[in-house]
């Protein structure tokens, strides 16, 4: 059993679409929910407490006041809501596992996570899992869609709004972020990730010194001289063949079995303090398949293991 087996986890859902172009995400918590997320949990002997729901609004009941930032209020408004939820339970004690929705909603755990290591004197790390950067910025962003700019704000970049979640920016030392498994990133958010200093595996990188080595120098960057780490991950960081349910699929990601291997090297490390999943679409699923495996890859990274 991981290091958090003696803790509580606390399940929170965050169903919110409006960071996205196709719509779906909203009902990526009730397909996990479906799997047997909670059971699941507890019979890995975990103690789970009552699960949350952060209230989200839809976007038929809203309308898109700036382009270059699609439902940035209501976007800001549940991030704030899930910032403060997820530093109050951390500071409880207790292992915040955010299910979303899309990648927009990370701007509320990771905030969150980060004020309660600023609480402690302490720095946090940060993976993030993904086929994309998520590094756009409203100038810059070709849709507008905030799901593709979380971590540019994590980082003190773009809207002022945004990065500032919770009073303070940025939120985690760019030093100590891995970015794993990219293989689709817009022109100008290029450029942002090469002078942004935080540290890129990409799919070449993957490829050339496989999945472990990847693990264990990402376990260094997040871990060295920090209090723990976020997780957060985006179910297309896969390969299509393995999650077929998501909205912004990407041709040559992840492998089931790498996927796992990563996961066991975040329990392994004894760090991983909170985690999120994201970008689970089950109206573009086979059967619920892809919340399944989805449901798999978490238990790796609860602790997990084969003997």
């Amino acid at each position: 059993m991981s290091y958090t087996a003696d803790k509580t986890i606390r399940i929170i859902a965050v169903p919110m679409d409006l960071g996205a172009s196709r719509r779906g995400t909203d009902m990526g918590p009730s397909a996990l929910r479906i799997a047997g997320l909670g059971a699941t949990i507890r019979d890995m002997g975990y103690h789970l407490a009552r699960e949350e729901d952060i209230p989200t609004p839809a976007m038929e009941t809203r309308q898109v006041e700036d382009s270059h930032a699609r439902f940035k209020p209501q976007i800001l408004s549940v991030c704030t809501q899930l910032g403060e939820r997820v530093h109050e339970i951390m500071t409880a004690g207790e292992f915040p596992l955010v299910i979303g929705g899309d990648h927009s909603i990370a701007m509320g755990t990771v905030s969150g996570a980060a004020a309660h290591f600023r609480d402690r004197g302490e720095e946090m790390g940060l993976i993030w899992f993904d086929a994309h950067g998520d590094m756009n910025v409203p100038e810059v962003s070709p849709s507008g869609n905030i799901h593709g700019m979380p971590l540019a704000h994590l980082l003190g970049r773009g809207d002022p709004d945004l990065a500032g979640i919770l009073g303070f920016s940025p939120k985690v030392d760019p030093k100590k972020v891995a970015l794993i498994g990219i293989r689709d990133i817009d022109a100008g958010e290029r450029k942002i990730i090469r002078e942004s200093g935080i540290h890129v595996f990409t799919m070449r990188d993957i490829d050339e010194i496989g999945m472990a080595k990847v693990a264990r120098q990402a376990m260094e960057i997040v871990t060295d001289g920090t209090g723990g780490f976020h997780l957060s991950f985006d179910v297309d960081g896969c390969d299509p063949s393995v999650i077929p349910g998501s909205g912004t699929l990407v041709p040559g990601g992840i492998r089931f079995r790498e996927a796992h291997l990563l996961l066991e090297y975040c329990a392994d490390s004894r760090m991983m303090t909170s985690m999120e999943v994201v970008e689970l679409n089950p109206f573009l699923d086979q059967g619920n398949v892809s919340a399944e495996r989805t449901l798999h890859l978490i238990t790796s990274a609860l602790g997990k293991s084969i003997i």
